[in-house]
């Protein structure tokens, strides 16, 4: 995964990433005001694959699932942070978005080129030219992810033990 940081504080709340106001709406319409609150440059001009960083307790607030699907759906390619909202973390896991601990989280900036490798547990900030290592996400959880997240992945692995019974 590799892709341009978008670097974010302490205690960025669920509120900001997933607004309730536009809950009866789409999803489009809701990841279009993804992080508008805290950065209303985020949500229209993100592109997929680019890394979002924060600071700690990142998705802290409410368990609305919306917050990691709006992520999803903007197809980030990572989101790097020193600590998450409990739920947040694993909402984020659900719908295919990879999120690692990422102590070193103050030495990026924002529009810093990233690359990161969930599988050898690497992030490299290509335009500091500096490497860290992170804790990798286990074989399960990358499985997920890379069917799109646990639903997808159920499907799959009923559908195997359907075909194969």
């Amino acid at each position: 995964m590799s892709g341009k940081a978008w670097v974010y504080g302490d205690n960025v709340n669920t509120d900001v990433m997933a607004p309730g106001l536009y809950f009866k709406d789409s999803m489009e319409v809701m990841a279009a005001h993804c992080l508008e609150a805290i950065d209303p440059e985020f949500a229209p001009n993100v592109q997929p694959g680019d890394i979002v960083v924060g600071a700690e307790n990142f998705g802290v607030g409410s368990a609305r699932e919306q917050a990691a699907l709006a992520f999803a759906y903007h197809k980030i390619g990572a989101i790097l942070a020193g600590s998450y909202g409990r739920i947040f973390y694993r909402n984020a896991l659900n719908f295919g978005v990879p999120v690692l601990v990422f102590p070193e989280y103050a030495d990026i900036n924002k529009g810093d080129e990233l690359i990161v490798d969930a599988v050898a547990g690497t992030v490299e900030n290509v335009t500091q030219g500096k490497s860290y290592s992170v804790e990798p996400l286990p074989g399960f959880l990358l499985d997920m992810i890379h069917a799109g997240g646990l639903m997808p992945w159920l499907h799959r692995r009923l559908q195997q033990q359907s075909d194969a019974g």
